[in-house]
């Protein structure tokens, strides 16, 4: 596995590792809010990319590494999901057909282009217009990279979103999972399900057998331990939520009676408030990805923060 490192210096330097032959992760630490991990297939044909960025800034620094490994251009974007650090960067290929799962293209028209919402202490947007996907799919859709067949699929559920797809290479063994993990960071779910992430990693995930895998955050890894650290989290935070909701506490109040024990040392833990909201709503019998108060969950997650604005690098 070869790497090349980037230009960007907070909080880390991204690197580009070539998980297969023509196969490039490019991942940004340290994985926070706003700070994600992107790939690349270069072919005869051009360049795939899977993602963008969320910044303008940390986009042109992407595009300057796929510009150190070939001079072939970037022709496709495939969005895991619609989340804007995964799509915010969309604009900057200009020459590129977006594709997603057709949801992830209303999510992404439906929260507009970068803004401030008050619930960060930034980023730097830079200078980015709305650009959705415009090739959409309901299951699955193929792309190829020459001879080489990349499967991209809708998970089937809402897990960490309504409309999260991977990129399963089958010939080459190698999975980008988008944020179905985050790979020593805390799992999200306010806009997906905890029971649909759960089935997800277990019936769709972990048969795959996947060799290497690329998480939306965090490291790229081989073998399971990160999906079953990701599977004991999302249990836990239903066993924390059930005790919470029979008790008849908020979901905050549970969030902060709740010790979190083996995932105190993950990034990101404010997510508990934001995953208790979630939690709650499937108590209460909505279906998976139902809509519910997502900005009073995030100010429930400021809350649990001490008041202070979540800390973003990107």
């Amino acid at each position: 596995m070869s790497s090349i490192r980037g230009d960007i210096s907070v909080p880390g330097r991204p690197e580009v590792c070539e998980v297969s032959a023509g196969i490039y992760a490019y991942i940004q630490p340290d994985g926070t809010w706003w700070i994600n991990n992107t790939g690349f297939l270069v072919g005869p044909q051009g360049v795939i990319s899977i993602d963008s960025c969320s910044t303008q800034r940390r986009t042109r620094a992407y595009q300057d590494a796929i510009a150190a490994v070939t001079t072939a251009p970037v022709r496709t974007v495939v969005n895991t999901h619609h989340h804007g650090d995964h799509t915010f960067g969309n604009c900057m290929f200009p020459g590129a057909a977006i594709v997603a799962h057709e949801r992830a293209r209303a999510e992404a028209i439906a929260f507009g282009p970068p803004r401030d919402l008050g619930f960060w202490d930034g980023p730097d947007w830079g200078d980015l217009a709305l650009d959705p996907p415009f090739v959409t799919f309901t299951d699955e859709i193929a792309v190829y990279i020459g001879d080489l067949r990349a499967q991209v699929r809708h998970v089937g559920t809402a897990a960490h979103t309504t409309n999260d797809s991977i990129i399963w290479i089958p010939e080459r063994s190698v999975l980008f999972c988008g944020d179905l993990i985050f790979n020593g960071g805390t799992p999200f779910l306010l806009m997906g399900s905890v029971s649909g992430a759960i089935e997800v990693l277990e019936h769709v995930v972990r048969p795959l057998g996947a060799q290497t895998i690329v998480p939306g955050h965090g490291p790229v890894f081989t073998g399971a331990g990160p999906i079953d650290a990701t599977l004991d989290y999302l249990r836990f935070v239903q066993d924390a939520a059930a005790r919470g909701y029979h008790a008849g506490l908020s979901p905050l109040q549970a969030a902060l009676e709740t010790d979190l024990d083996r995932f105190t040392g993950w990034a990101d833990a404010e997510r508990i408030a934001g995953n208790m909201h979630r939690a709650y709503a499937e108590l209460g019998g909505a279906p998976p990805g139902a809509a519910i108060d997502i900005l009073a969950a995030l100010a429930d997650m400021v809350a649990y923060n001490g008041g202070v604005p979540l800390t973003c690098l990107a």
